[in-house]
């Protein structure tokens, strides 16, 4: 049986992971490291593409990297127009809208599928990306908010999220389509999301700075405070307090988690407070989704990076554990959904989808 070449590129804040899998096995695994001093000289998120590929290219040959007869190539999506969950094959469509970020989701996962095809011109392989954040699944009821014409957003770790439930349908031998699971993304984004039947229905917009605080973000708030402190105030100032320099920043000085956990150590009663009402947070949205299940509910899954804190997942088990069996996965599975999407598509075992540039939700129409 052949033996399948796959590239994945995962581009992040500060950094870009890339990964060479031959079939579901991780052959190479690393990381660039992108300094902020460095990627604040650009003004835009698309600018800094040539900087990101030279430190890649640097990379791949200071480690030997042999990308030779690649079978795919899979870069990370982005914030092109909301779509249906799946693999998509990226063509020129596909990257223009990510790029313009038709779906206003300004994040450097957007250099994710420009990075495939720069790869793919010097190594060859099909092109794909797998489940971008605006993948929108979202029930008709979860869209509808109270000011007319402004409907909510489905932007979550959706890569993440799915890549958790599919494994998690698997190990108690299920599929996903057939479960119902509450499932978090927890790290300096957090994703609360409830899956029925293979799609998220519901979910809070964790781009946008819905659903619980975390290190980074304020958190849902009630909207005459937040009219109330942007009285004066420069908005686009707000907006970057917001989604970078809200939650533990603007109420601890850092969105360094472990330094917090220091603080909490050493007796810092702020520092504790804080802590625990994220958790406090995430416990009420996990509650939420198992009313939007109407408590039929198959497991509550926990991934992130913060889930290296144990009392992260002793805390939720003790609160929600009533709800459904609580299972962590500590960290994240981006490279091998990215990887085993596109495995998927090259085996036969699932078609490829093509990006319409066409938004898959725009209005009810009344």
């Amino acid at each position: 049986m052949k033996k399948f070449r796959i590239f994945v590129i995962n581009p992040g804040s500060t950094s870009t992971k890339l990964a060479l899998f031959e079939d579901e096995t991780c052959l190479v695994e690393t990381c660039v490291n992108h300094y902020s001093e460095e990627l604040l000289k650009f003004k835009k998120i698309n600018d800094q593409l040539s900087f990101r590929m030279r430190d890649i290219h640097d990379l791949i040959e200071k480690e030997h990297i042999d990308l030779n007869g690649l079978d795919a190539v899979v870069g990370r999506g982005g914030g092109a127009c909301p779509m249906e969950s799946g693999t998509y094959v990226v063509d020129e469509k596909l990257i223009e809208d990510t790029k313009a970020a038709r779906s206003g989701l300004h994040h450097p996962s957007n250099l994710g599928v420009q990075m495939a095809r720069l790869v793919h011109d010097r190594y060859g392989g099909e092109m794909f990306t797998v489940n971008p954040p605006v993948v929108d699944e979202l029930s008709d009821l979860a869209r509808v908010t109270g000011l007319d014409g402004v409907y909510r957003k489905a932007k979550m770790h959706v890569l993440n999220l799915k890549e958790m439930a599919i494994r998690h349908a698997k190990s108690i031998g299920r599929k996903y389509e057939d479960c119902n699971f509450i499932v978090c993304h927890i790290d300096g984004g957090i994703s609360v999301t409830a899956h029925e039947h293979g799609r998220i229905v519901d979910a809070n917009d964790a781009s946008g700075g819905e659903g619980p605080m975390t290190p980074t973000r304020i958190g849902t708030l009630a909207l005459t405070d937040a009219i109330d402190y942007c009285r004066g105030k420069n908005l686009d100032d707000v907006y970057r307090t917001c989604i970078e320099a809200g939650g533990f920043v603007s109420l601890l000085g850092t969105s360094d988690s472990d330094k917090v956990h220091e603080r909490i150590e050493e007796g810092d009663t702020k520092a504790a407070r804080t802590w625990n009402a994220m958790i406090y947070q995430i416990e009420k949205y996990i509650g939420a989704m198992a009313a939007v299940l109407q408590g039929n509910v198959d497991g509550i899954l926990l991934g992130g990076r913060l889930l290296r804190f144990p009392e992260v997942e002793e805390e939720i088990r003790r609160t929600c554990g009533w709800i459904a069996p609580v299972t962590a996965y500590e960290g994240e599975f981006e490279q091998e959904a990215l990887a085993f999407g596109a495995l998927r598509v090259l085996r036969g075992e699932e078609k490829a989808k093509h990006y319409t540039g066409i938004p898959v939700w725009d209005g009810f129409g009344d």
